[in-house]
Parts: C-alpha cells; structure tokens; sequence
C-alpha cells in the first residue's frame, strides 16, 4: 500500500475550541483515506483524537521546549525530522501558528488558515450600531481551511464514541447502574461573563435533586472549582462530584451516559456536543449568534434573555458596562430546570 499523504494541522487552544476541531478532523480522514492527519495540540488535546484511524497526534509543550519564537523553531525542525507534508492547515492564525508557517513554508508547498470572521465578530459585539446576525460556525470555518486545500471535507461525524459507550471500572463504580435519568452540570467558565451566578446554579441543582428518579453529576476541575462542587454533593440528595476523579476519555466516557448536559458556553458543551448528548447551554455576554454553539444542539436548548447590549463580547471577557450581569442575573433558576425538563421530554 502506498504511504500516505500527511497533512499537518495545528490548533493549540483553548479545549473548546480544539474540540470544535474534531467533527472537521474525523471527516476528513474518513472521506480522504489516503491521507494522514499530524495533529499538533496541547497535550489535553490527545484523548479526543486517539481513537480515530488516520490521525497521529503530537504534542506542543507551549510552556516549555515550544515556549517562544525559538520553541516554535523547535518544533518546526522536530516536524520536518518526521517526514514530508503535502500541505499544512492552520486552524489557529496566531502568532505562533504564524511563525510556524513561516518557518515551514519553503518545505510544505500548500498552506490554508482559518479565517475567523474578526471584523463580523467586532459588528456582532459592539456596544452601539450592533449587526445583530448569525456568523458562520467555526466548524464550517474549520472546514472552509480544509476546502482550500481541494480535500473532500462534507462534515459527515458520527460521534466520537458509541452512545452510551460502555463505562471502564474506576467509572462504574462512582456512577453505579443506570436505572434513571442522568443530568451532568458544568457549571463553570473561564470567564464572569459566561458564569450563571453560583447561587442560582445552587437553587437548580436543588430543584433537580429533589426530581424522581434522578442522579445528578457535577463536572469541575481545580480547587476552587472542586470545594464548590464537593459542597452542593454534601448537601443534596443524589449528586455525585466527579472533579479531580476522572481524566478526559473518562469525562468522555461518562458524558455519552447521560440524558442532558448544562452547561455555560464553555468546553464541556463542545465535549457533551461530541458524545451526541443534548445540551442545555446558559448565555449571558456572548451569544450562539458568535459561531461558537455547541455542534448540532438545538438552539432550543440555548438558555438566554434578549438585551439589546448582548451580545458584549465573543469570549465573555469584558467587564458588564451596566454592572449588574443582567444577562446571567435575569434568568431564573425555573427557566433553567424548564428547558432540562424539555430536553427529557423530547429523548
């Protein structure tokens, strides 16, 4: 059998967005079987490709050997070392990214990157003469990169594990059988602006634990992250924290095992987005209309509240101008538990 063609792809963060890269990436290497795919990503990024056939994963240490303009000069030299590529698929366009390709360019003679709709995103979220519309996905962006390399890239992903995949020992035992509804909650983000206010999060996991039939898991990671989830599992009935007792694949693995997802506009939504379980999703300064929705979830399921200021920020990371949060602060706990009861409703 001839060697493959191989394909380098970069995209080094953050974890939703490398997960976003995955229905484009699974496509690809199916409906283009003589080619490889090199994917370089941080290493967390790893057990979301190490199952698909066709795709070699390696790791770029950002914050060590490839730190700086000199670690990307690295990691271009240890690329080359590993063979040719026939083109290269910047999915990032940053500064990295871009001296990589500069570096690169004389010995991989096709380069495409993302184009990532900066100018429409600025309109999207400007505080006055806003142009209020739906930007392209970035998984048809990812896949537009793809395009302009002349491959096959219909986005045709089937998932990237059986639904419900079969939980691994370690897992079993914390979750148990499941003989009732499973509802996972994310509760977290990296930004206030994507955050619901933990005191109305703490009245909906209330509500829902009080639910017949219901088991309830929390996902989170870090300390603070984990003494705040440690103590809603200590006072309510039938809810299990799970951070820090599981890796990715496991999170994966357990994700596929639910009936619902909530979760902020954050990474566990992509994630939960992966494994096909329906998420609910709670907006407060950015907005689906960004490009940054979970894959093929229904914006039925989107929780939000119209205000003529939202959306104020792709990322969620701009100071409220009004102070108050009225985005996250005025939706209710009611409303929440009201769309996870009709996300049930509609399995």
């Amino acid at each position: 059998m001839p060697n493959k063609k191989r394909i380098l792809v970069t995209r080094f963060s953050a974890l939703g967005d490398v997960a976003m890269t995955i229905p484009v990436l699974w496509s690809i290497v199916k409906q283009n079987p003589d080619y490889e795919i090199v994917f370089v990503s941080q290493g967390f990024a790893a057990p979301m490709v190490s199952g698909i056939t066709g795709i070699t994963f390696v790791k770029a240490d950002l914050k060590g050997k490839h730190k700086g303009f000199w670690g990307m000069y690295k990691l271009a030299k240890e690329l080359k070392q590993t063979g040719e590529f026939c083109c290269y698929a910047d999915l990032h366009n940053v500064l990295r990214t871009k001296t990589l390709r500069l570096l690169l360019s004389a010995s991989i003679p096709q380069i495409a990157v993302i184009d990532k709709g900066r100018k429409e995103k600025r309109a999207l979220t400007r505080k006055n003469n806003k142009v209020f519309a739906q930007l392209g996905h970035s998984v048809v962006r990812y896949a537009n990169v793809f395009k302009a390399l002349g491959l096959n890239n219909t986005i045709s992903f089937g998932g990237l594990m059986s639904k419900p995949c079969k939980l691994q020992g370690a897992e079993e035992t914390l979750l148990g059988n499941k003989d009732c509804t499973w509802i996972g909650i994310a509760p977290f983000a990296k930004h206030k602006g994507k955050i619901y206010p933990l005191n109305k999060m703490e009245e909906v996991i209330k509500l829902l634990s009080a639910r017949e039939n219901t088991k309830l898991f929390l996902f989170g990671g870090g300390p603070q992250e984990t003494e705040t989830l440690q103590s809603w599992e200590s006072k309510f009935s039938n809810t299990i924290s799970l951070a820090g007792k599981l890796k990715l694949d496991g999170e994966l693995r357990v994700m596929s095992n639910l009936d619902v997802m909530l979760s902020m506009d954050s990474a566990n939504m992509h994630l939960a987005s992966l494994v096909q379980t329906p998420v609910v999703s709670i907006w407060g300064a950015t907005h689906p209309f960004a490009g940054f929705y979970g894959w093929e979830q229904s914006q039925e399921l989107a929780v939000q509240v119209d205000l003529s200021c939202r959306p104020c920020s792709v990322f969620g990371d701009k100071p409220c101008f009004r102070k108050d949060y009225a985005c996250m602060n005025n939706i209710t706990p009611q409303m929440v538990v009201e769309r996870i009861e009709n996300a049930i409703q509609t399995l």
